[in-house]
């Protein structure tokens, strides 16, 4: 044997060397929760230095969540949506138009059931028509769900005619009420946890959330592996629909009326909520928990800047700042 080819063998022989280990998706995950977990702790610090005596007030954090909560649920939704590949710009156009079509029904005859029903029932059924224009009518879920918010503004202000709609259903306004606090837990916050925990389990332990990630990973290869990508993204604005039609019943019960400016900008702080959160834009990858803990850091940021009168541009720039900051840090990740 020559002394090439024995050289030869030789390198083909030796063991190669290892390949450099990339950090696991889910302690890249961790990593995540615990910087989102950090924040939100300094946000709290901020407000118990600036603002002493009312920022960490029982009655002020219980109003932090609260607030959360509307948003949050919408949240839920919109991350689902995101993970699939898709967006929904429609979720406050949704929101309002459920609340106002829910109020009119508010009489004593349906009370607090009929309302429910009509609001997840109209949320569910623009949803409807979100999954259906995309999935099987081949529209981009930018024009699509654009279009269902100029449509969904328009018809809650023709049923409102710009008049507010007063809710005088006992049932409904007694939710509200410190008397239906759950261990000082308020109602609302209590719905928003229930459906936290529930969006959680469906994307993390059943088919249908794998079948989400796969979707917005890579759609053809979901369609090659079995998968029905258009049902899947009807069932994810179905999914969208509903959490806008329990938040805009939640929302009705936390100002007692239905209004045509409800859900004013939800869209964008729902995004910007998950995009903090860790979901990717592109979709194929996101978190409940991340979504979730955006809602909260962006809700105390509102409260802080309330409680120190500080100018609400002020607040949308910082929002700005935080999602622009978020965004590099996802474009980071992704090239590791």
């Amino acid at each position: 044997m020559t002394p090439s080819a024995s050289a030869a063998t030789a390198e083909k022989a030796a063991p190669s060397p290892p390949a450099p280990r990339r950090p696991a998706l889910g302690l890249r995950a961790d990593v995540r929760t615990l910087s989102l977990l950090g924040v939100l702790a300094v946000l709290v610090l901020i407000g118990g230095v600036t603002q002493p005596g009312s920022f960490l007030d029982t009655d002020n954090l219980q109003l932090i969540l609260t607030q959360a909560s509307v948003i949050g649920v919408v949240t839920v939704g919109m991350t689902f949506v995101i993970i699939s590949g898709g967006i929904d710009l429609s979720v406050g156009a949704i929101v309002a138009l459920a609340s106002v079509w829910a109020t009119t029904v508010a009489t004593q005859e349906f009370g607090l059931a009929g309302i429910l029903f009509t609001a997840i029932a109209v949320g569910v059924a623009c949803g409807l028509v979100n999954g259906v224009l995309i999935a099987y009518g081949g529209m981009v879920p930018f024009i699509a769900t654009l279009a269902m918010l100029a449509a969904g503004r328009g018809l809650a202000l023709q049923i409102t005619e710009g008049r507010t709609q007063i809710v005088t259903v006992e049932g409904v306004l007694g939710l509200g009420e410190r008397d239906a606090y759950v261990l000082g837990v308020p109602p609302l916050v209590l719905v928003f946890a229930l459906v936290t925990v529930i969006g959680w389990l469906v994307l993390n332990r059943t088919t249908f959330g794998r079948r989400t990630v796969a979707v917005g990973g890579n759609a053809e290869a979901a369609r090659l592996a079995g998968i029905d990508v258009r049902r899947q993204r009807l069932y994810l604005y179905l999914l969208s629909g509903l959490c806008c039609g329990i938040a805009a019943f939640m929302l009705i019960v936390l100002s007692g009326s239905g209004q045509n400016t409800n859900g004013n900008l939800y869209e964008l702080d729902a995004i910007a909520a998950a995009i903090i959160g860790g979901t990717l834009l592109s979709g194929g990858r996101g978190t409940i928990v991340g979504s979730v803990l955006g809602v909260l850091i962006f809700t105390t940021i509102t409260n802080i800047f309330a409680l120190n009168n500080l100018q609400s541009a002020t607040q949308q720039i910082a929002k700005g700042a935080i999602i622009v900051a978020a965004v590099l840090i996802q474009r980071r990740t992704v090239r590791e």
